[in-house]
């Protein structure tokens, strides 16, 4: 399996809702009493703790002053016990309930280390903000429990955790769900109302998809500020450090039906760095209606997300439903300040998957919306084949026009909603499945069936469709009455050609209506 995806893979299985460590069901309910926390705020205070005054403008100081130094990191050493763990053997180290920080104190979140190893081997320094001064919170084993075969695990020294969960009744007043992970990488995860852990997030994307390889950012230190009693956001800040930059990244997180985590980011380049993703997402798109024939799976679709939505600075809504593709692919929608995009999952019935297990339909979606100016450059999107659903192989964000030069600052700034959907409002036109099949009669032409939904539909829509290559044969468009959504229905002959783009707009009184749809199709 290539390094990057059993990475993701991995990372995903440790945090996904329904297979989390520590996920919601695993719980205590919020009344049981909790055993003494060895690392609650007050020890995390102490005075003999890594101690120093905190603000963002030190770091960003940090961030550049560490740009202009070669690159040092800490590593587990692969040999170690720590190194040795399978993913069994971690899902095993179990942390102790009574030990989440914050507990004991009348506040609207918790916060729980996560152990390092297995995948994760730079260990994370985690600090905690009182006042305005870090203090260090060290690591220890009393606060995880281990099997008798894991000892040398627990011997192990090590200097820092591997990231941090929180938890919040985000669903309810009397219990406490996981709604944000960070772990891995630059990768965070988050989760609105009702949702279960799918796509995730990340702080910076380089090189991805490029011939000489990615290259992986990691956040080596956290700082959490306590909140206030009764807040209703909890404030992160974080240092990245890589081979080409460094950066100062500020993560301001509210739950809620849609969870809003407010990013600010300055990046210090150590490199000149052409290829770059701000705003990175990660998701999985094994299959749908649109292609499932190369596929035995009784399910009718598996995905995290199924299209990638973008809003262009002059108000089109662009919708590219996904594919899991026989080749690597990239495509690239070009603007000058976005309004938005994210990877949506918009299938939302449980028939839609038939899965008791995965839950796909409780995946979140994620929409970036840029603050400030963003300047040119384009929606990147890239589709990597995959035949297991343990990949995650759609990688979506922004990338600038200009590279990134060394020696100067890039400050980027953007809010993250996830949540059942995008918080964009209610807008005609939104397309809410697509499928396709072998048009009847024919040898070599495929239907692209495609399902509006409005409140009031219009009676009079006009059609344009366009094909990069092959021939489009005939269109149809009519309102179902079952469903009572509009329905187009495209025939499309590819000829000998193996790619095709296909783009399907509507208008109404010679007006822009609902969403473009777009998609490549390949043979």
């Amino acid at each position: 399996m290539n390094a990057k995806l059993l990475f993701i893979f991995c990372l995903s299985l440790i945090t996904w809702g329904g297979f989390a460590t520590l996920s919601a069901q695993e719980k205590p309910p919020a009344e049981a009493e909790p055993a003494p926390s060895p690392i609650s705020s007050e020890q995390a205070e102490k005075p003999e703790r890594p101690t120093h005054e905190f603000s963002r403008a030190w770091l960003e100081d940090r961030a550049q002053a560490l740009a202009e130094q070669p690159y040092q990191v800490r590593r587990i050493d692969d040999e170690s016990p720590l190194g040795q763990l399978s993913y069994d053997d971690y899902k095993r180290i179990q942390f102790e309930r009574g030990a989440t920080i914050w507990r004991r104190e009348d506040r609207n979140f918790r916060v729980t280390p996560l152990h390092p190893g297995f995948l994760f081997k730079t260990p994370v320094n985690l600090n905690l903000v009182v006042g305005g001064v870090s203090r260090r919170i060290l690591y220890t084993t009393d606060i995880f429990n281990y099997d008798n075969d894991l000892t040398a695990v627990k011997q192990t020294d090590v200097e820092g955790y591997s990231g941090f969960s929180v938890t919040h009744p985000i669903n309810t007043d009397t219990k406490w769900d996981e709604f944000l992970v960070f772990q891995g990488g630059t990768y965070f995860r988050a989760v609105g109302q009702t949702n279960w852990y799918g796509l995730s997030a990340r702080g910076l994307a380089i090189n991805t998809a490029k011939p000489k390889g990615e290259e992986f950012p990691e956040f080596t230190d956290f700082w959490i500020e306590r909140p206030r009693e009764g807040a209703e956001r909890l404030v992160v800040h974080a240092l990245m450090q890589s081979r080409s930059a460094t950066g100062a990244f500020t993560f301001s997180a509210t739950p809620g039906e849609h969870t809003r985590v407010d990013v600010d980011s300055v990046i210090y380049p150590r490199t000149d760095i052409p290829h770059f993703g701000i705003a990175p997402l990660t998701s999985m798109f094994l299959l749908s209606p649109l292609d499932s024939s190369r596929f035995d799976d009784f399910r009718p679709a598996v995905h995290d997300s199924d299209g990638l939505l973008m809003v262009k600075s002059n108000g089109e809504r662009i919708w590219r439903s996904l594919a899991n593709p026989q080749r690597l692919q990239v495509s690239a929608f070009v603007d000058s300040n976005p309004r938005g995009f994210g990877l949506m999952q918009r299938k939302r019935s449980f028939q839609d998957f038939d899965d008791i297990e995965a839950r796909y339909h409780l995946r979140p979606s994620a929409w970036v919306t840029p603050k400030g100016d963003w300047g040119e450059g384009h929606v990147e999107l890239i589709e990597i084949p995959t035949r297991e659903e343990i990949h995650d192989n759609i990688v979506a964000f922004w990338q600038p026009k200009r590279a990134m030069r060394q020696g100067q600052p890039y400050p980027f700034s953007y809010t993250l909603h996830f949540g059942s959907q995008a918080p964009l409002g209610a807008y005609p036109g939104k397309i809410v499945s697509t499928a396709a099949g072998k048009t009847l009669g024919t040898e070599n032409q495929r239907s692209f069936v495609i399902d509006y939904a409005a409140d009031e539909l219009p009676s009079d829509v006009n059609v344009s469709a366009s094909t990069s290559s092959g021939q489009i044969t005939g269109h149809i468009n009519k309102v179902v009455e079952e469903t009572g959504r509009l329905r187009v229905v495209v025939n499309f002959a590819p000829g000998d050609e193996d790619l095709a783009e296909l783009r399907v707009a509507l208008t109404v009184n010679d007006r822009p209506w609902g969403e473009t749809w777009l998609y490549r199709w390949t043979r």
